[in-house]
């Protein structure tokens, strides 16, 4: 989509946040070990607003009964600690089973067991929330389809997720977040065939998809998948990042019915921290930033993938793990949490930006979706930034790029409000508001 744009100068404002600000979600191991030793949840870095503990697993003999006990410090202590982070704006949630624990509801009394023992996990630690990380047989389908599944199973664990937010709401007076971590195969590998585990997570997000904060697959310990173009792509790639993320904001087709898309602010990318955090799947910083940016302006396509839409309101990254992230042998120290600032973290506070002499202009403003950006500079200016509503950087051009702008230029934007902030060779800053229509 192109689109032109008018610079109105002579503008002192400030700027209301209106939608989700991204967060970074990683998981915290609540134990210790050689490889990825444990951390206090007081040290971790504040970059993190997410952090899902890691993990309610079923007790010995069971699929439901679950339990869940600090491993390396008092309860006392995991729980103070826990209120310090919620104290700083974060949310810290509970992530159930993961790759080891197996999590099957066969009948009613089972079901009821896992949602009253999850309550108590929820209610006694004072949870924000519940992370659903089922794998292998824990979630399978033999049939049925997206909209109609027949597994009990499936239909229990449906049941037990809506029952467990409806108690939460009623004994904590506020809504409990959910978010997933399925596997591509459950996911996206519905598009290869819908039995087993191919396919399977999606007819629990289907029937909870209003209720879910965010989705973050995880793209990695992954084979092969389709796109939605009919491609095949591999990870560890910028083109495996697009598509797999496309995939849940388009929807797709299914031998179960089409899985229809999720709205961006409830997808995440979800990677490793490093190399030894996952069997495969590890991504350089540089190539998930260029996936990521793709995916949130549509410009500088990073692979042979072309998107089919650009999606500002990304939610943001997830990661395993923590712990993994903190080691400076592990790429270097929480290299993860900052590529996700250098992805998401650009924000600057909009309503500090005062107005100097402009030196450039674009036109028209308001701007029809369609157009073109004209382009006129003073060769004063060192940089041109557009930022949206949450402060994010969504367009930049440097002093060498600007040397090379033509008087036309193209410019992907969803409609709304923006700021357009240019900076010059002598350090002013100047700043005008721009509307997209």
């Amino acid at each position: 989509m192109r689109s032109t744009i008018l610079l109105l100068c002579g503008l002192f404002f400030s700027v209301s946040v209106l939608a989700q600000a991204p967060d970074l979600i990683g998981y915290w191991q609540n134990w210790n070990s050689v490889n990825a030793p444990y951390i206090p949840l007081s040290d971790i870095d504040s970059r993190y607003t997410i952090i899902d503990v890691a993990f309610a697993l079923p007790a010995a003999g069971t699929t439901y009964d679950m339990y869940f006990t600090p491993d390396a410090t008092d309860p006392g202590t995991f729980m103070d600690e826990v209120q310090v982070l919620q104290g700083d704006g974060k949310k810290v949630l509970i992530s159930v089973a993961g790759a080891t624990g197996q999590v099957v509801l066969q009948n009613l009394s089972e079901k009821d067991i896992f949602v009253n023992s999850m309550l108590d996990i929820l209610l006694t630690y004072e949870f924000d929330g519940m992370d659903i990380d089922l794998e292998g047989p824990s979630v399978t389908i033999s049939g049925g389809t997206i909209q109609n599944p027949v597994d009990q199973k499936i239909i229990l664990l449906i049941q037990a997720i809506q029952e467990i937010m409806e108690g939460y709401q009623q004994m904590m007076g506020k809504r409990m977040l959910l978010t997933f971590a399925p596997e591509t195969a459950f996911v996206q590998g519905g598009q290869s065939a819908y039995n087993g585990v191919w396919g399977a997570y999606l007819p629990i997000l289907d029937a909870l998809r209003d209720s879910i904060e965010i989705l973050h697959v995880q793209l990695y310990n992954s084979g092969s998948m389709y796109g939605i173009d009919g491609g095949i792509y591999y990870q560890s790639t910028a083109d495996f990042i697009v598509s797999q993320t496309e995939a849940l904001l388009q929807g797709f087709d299914t031998d179960g019915g089409f899985f229809g898309p999720m709205e961006p602010r409830q997808i995440a990318v979800g990677l490793p921290a490093c190399q030894n955090a996952a069997g495969g799947g590890y991504t350089d910083p540089d190539i998930v930033e260029s996936a990521i940016q793709y995916l949130l302006n549509g410009l500088q396509q990073p692979g042979t993938y072309s998107s089919f839409d650009s999606y500002p309101q990304l939610r943001g990254m997830m990661t395993w793990s923590i712990n993994w992230d903190a080691l400076s042998s592990c790429s270097g120290s929480y290299t993860y949490a900052q590529n996700y600032q250098d992805i998401f973290g650009n924000v600057v506070d909009l309503a500090t930006i005062s107005e100097s002499t402009p030196l450039f202009t674009l036109f028209p403003n308001p701007l029809p979706q369609g157009t073109l950006l004209h382009f006129d500079a003073d060769s004063r200016l060192s940089s041109i930034r557009i930022y949206d509503q949450l402060g994010r950087i969504r367009w930049n051009y440097d002093y060498e790029e600007l040397g090379d702008l033509i008087r036309e230029i193209e410019l992907p934007l969803e409609k709304g409000f923006f700021v357009v902030v240019g900076n010059s060779t002598n350090g002013q800053v100047f700043s005008s508001k721009l509307i997209v229509e």
